[in-house]
């Protein structure tokens, strides 16, 4: 038993190192010839390397004046003026060691007209070009996808949710149970990232954690037979802790950042992303479920408590873990 602790916690913490936040790169332009950068790489703490990431732009580009560079406990900025004398549109622009990373990058372009153009680049191409083009369709895909990328690789969040579905009974209740937690992380994602609401990212992170380990500890007293009030109203708990998973996700949505023009549909389409990543794994996850009854049913309960004891080793370290560094 305890060899099976320490290989949870090995493997779970080398999960949750490795989850790399998406590097952003953001090119104001100011005149037809030159253009002001923003360029934020992630990091996971100040003592810790930051990712070995830089954009590489077309040789004739000259750098203006100085860089000035800013950390912070989640990442590194560096702000300057680049000039070319033939614009960049249609130049290649790298994202130097971005295809040795299993992260992304933002690229946002503010045009002279006011148009915004946004980029995806990918590790299996971290080369790209501006095109001008903008509009409604790009930034809403854009949004619609980073959203589903964050709830699929949002461990702490899928744990929840996975512990919410041992805990619920019946299809009823679990869409209830579902719902009450898709409405209260809407609220607090809004209001966080319109600025309404402001709380320390340490403290969200590590109560998000403490969400985990309780609901995980309702599913082991209620296959034990002691029925508490998250089992009679697991709606009640979902929506109590999904305020909290809200401001995590207003966390990981200010690191990317919102178009100052379209905040709103922005907003909206990347919650609509995180619900429909969240669909996907709640239904991967009753499909396993339901395939495991048909051929492991006398095995359903030792799988369920086992389930839900790692859930609870697991979020204990994301605790510690947290509070500590």
């Amino acid at each position: 038993m305890i060899r099976v602790f320490f290989l949870v916690l090995l493997f779970f913490h080398t999960t949750f190192a490795d989850e790399i936040r998406p590097a952003f790169l953001e090119l104001t332009q100011n005149s037809k010839t030159s253009y002001k950068v923003l360029w934020k790489k992630p990091s996971r703490g100040e003592s810790q390397n930051v990712l070995k990431l830089e954009p590489i732009f077309p040789s004739t580009a000259k750098i203006l004046g100085v860089k000035k560079i800013f950390k912070t406990q989640s990442a590194v900025l560096e702000s300057y003026v680049i000039e070319e004398p033939s614009a960049l549109i249609t130049k290649t622009i790298t994202i130097e060691g971005l295809e040795t990373i299993s992260s992304d990058v933002l690229v946002r372009v503010h045009y002279l007209d006011g148009e915004t153009e946004f980029i995806r680049v990918l590790p299996e191409s971290p080369k790209f070009s501006l095109s001008h083009e903008s509009g409604f369709v790009n930034m809403a895909s854009t949004y619609f996808i980073l959203g589903v990328e964050h709830i699929l690789e949002g461990f702490d969040h899928l744990l929840f949710v996975l512990a919410l579905l041992l805990l619920v009974g019946n299809l009823r209740v679990l869409i209830w149970t579902i719902t009450a937690f898709t409405l209260a992380h809407t609220i607090t994602l809004i209001l966080a990232s319109l600025d309404m609401i402001h709380l320390s990212s340490k403290a969200v992170e590590s109560t998000i954690a403490l969400s985990i380990i309780f609901v995980a500890a309702e599913v082991v007293y209620a296959m034990k037979g002691k029925i508490h009030l998250s089992k009679k109203y697991p709606w009640l708990i979902a929506f109590g802790f999904g305020l909290i998973h809200g401001l995590g996700f207003a966390g990981a949505l200010k690191e990317i950042g919102l178009p100052q023009t379209e905040i709103v549909p922005s907003l909206i389409f990347f919650n609509v992303g995180v619900e429909v990543g969240q669909l996907i794994f709640i239904s991967c996850v009753l499909l396993i479920i339901w395939i495991g009854g048909k051929f492991f049913e006398k095995y359903a309960y030792s799988a369920k408590m086992t389930t839900a004891y790692t859930i609870g080793i697991t979020a204990t370290f994301w605790f510690l873990e947290r509070v500590i560094v």
